[in-house]
């Protein structure tokens, strides 16, 4: 499936089942790796623990910390099989090392240096660092090495006895996959206003956030519909992760009995949605199997708890920038970012976020969405809190 989105442990690139695979099998394996105490440590440091998983197609490194931590890397290992990765920010122990495992023959940390002894050809293909969050107390630095053969798109090439002159072409940069998904259609009107229904409202806000953000050119906008059709709420979770979505982003508008009763609301999925999630994909298996060949069950659940938490986590992260840009234009409900099971929440693997724009039965939050003005304004501070959550991670990523 997608490297990118369980790079949920940072926010991530492409890949394949494969590298699923690999993930589960490192969350397995962390539990035999080697582990470095932080009392043999010494008191002072801030390295909790050293963890690894994998094989020697995919490995990864955990380093389990008592604060934040930047990286650097000094040596990428090209030239004596050694990565050498500074971090800043903690206090690292010295003389600490321990035995490997996949494409790591040792490690060892010393003068605030991680240096990873490799014992095979492999690239760092991410690092990322994990804040506390759902249970887990201290920060996590990760590395995930991968050899250059399994690499996506990575292909072999013959010695010549005629050298030719390469001129590197930097790639451009990859966009970003946005679902928009337009709430109600066809058959399902939605809330009722006085002048107009949500599905009405939703399709013309979808409309007016996909020319936001096809506009700055750094997206690729996917939409669950554009005309006024009837879509079923599982087929828009579909059509996002047959997108290999980035980022789902269901539009709404709200109803209430009191015509004073106004604001604009964001949710992402809650515990009992996980849940849900959880009992969805094993009864019906529409969202991702289960079980992965050669993995067996356990490691599928495995790699559905850790992807689960990794995206819940990267939605609320939009949530609260989201409303952060959103609360100049228009009035906020109180509590704005809540949280339910919503069936366009249930993706395990793509951050998503379901967005009440403001009640149509408030003739003030009604006129906004019926303005193209107010409408633009309103979709493109989204498109802002879009372009602002997409630097963060790419920070965070480069770490």
């Amino acid at each position: 499936m997608r490297a990118r989105l369980f790079a949920a442990f940072r926010g991530l690139g492409a890949g394949g089942l494969a590298a699923l695979l690999v993930i589960a099998a490192c969350a397995v394996g962390f539990g035999a790796a080697h582990v470095a105490q932080a009392a043999a440590a010494g008191a002072s440091s801030d390295l909790l623990k050293v963890r690894l998983g994998g094989d020697a197609t995919a490995t990864r490194m955990v380093l389990d910390l008592g604060r934040a931590a930047s990286g650097k890397i000094v040596s990428d290992g090209s030239a004596d099989g050694k990565i050498v990765i500074s971090l800043s920010d903690v206090s690292l122990p010295n003389g600490v090392d321990g035995v490997g495992q996949g494409l790591v023959r040792r490690w060892s940390v010393d003068h605030g240096r991680l240096t990873i002894e490799l014992a095979a050809d492999a690239v760092v293909r991410r690092r990322f660092l994990l804040p506390p969050s759902d249970g887990v107390a201290n920060y996590r630095y990760v590395v995930d090495l991968q050899a250059p053969a399994a690499l996506p798109n990575a292909k072999l090439t013959k010695a010549s006895t005629a050298p030719k002159v390469a001129v590197a072409r930097p790639a451009p940069p990859r966009k970003r996959v946005i679902v928009i998904d337009a709430g109600h259609g066809g058959k399902d009107p939605g809330a009722q206003g006085v002048t107009t229904d949500e599905k009405d409202i939703t399709l013309a806000a979808a409309r007016a956030l996909k020319a936001r953000l096809e506009e700055s050119g750094r997206y690729r906008v996917v939409m669950t519909r554009d005309s006024d059709v009837f879509v079923p709420l599982e087929t828009r979770v579909k059509i996002a992760r047959r997108a290999d979505a980035d980022l789902f982003i269901s539009l709404h508008a709200d109803a209430g009995p009191d015509e004073s009763t106004r604001g604009l609301s964001v949710y992402t999925l809650s515990e009992k949605g996980q849940e849900r999630a959880t009992r969805v994909m094993n009864n019906d298996d529409w969202l991702m199997k289960a079980s992965w060949p050669g993995g067996g069950k356990t490691v599928g659940q495995i790699l559905m708890d850790l992807t689960q938490r990794a995206t819940k986590n990267r939605s609320a992260q939009f949530a609260e920038t989201l409303l952060e840009h959103v609360s100049d234009e228009t009035t906020l409900l109180p509590r704005s970012h809540r949280d339910a099971g919503y069936v366009v929440l249930l993706a395990p693997d793509v951050p998503a976020v379901l967005l009440e724009m403001g009640f149509v039965t408030s003739p003030l939050d009604e006129k906004q969405l019926t303005s193209a003005e107010g409408r633009e304004r309103l979709m493109d501070a989204v498109g802002d809190s879009i372009d602002e959550y997409f630097v963060g991670q790419t920070k965070l990523a480069s770490r």
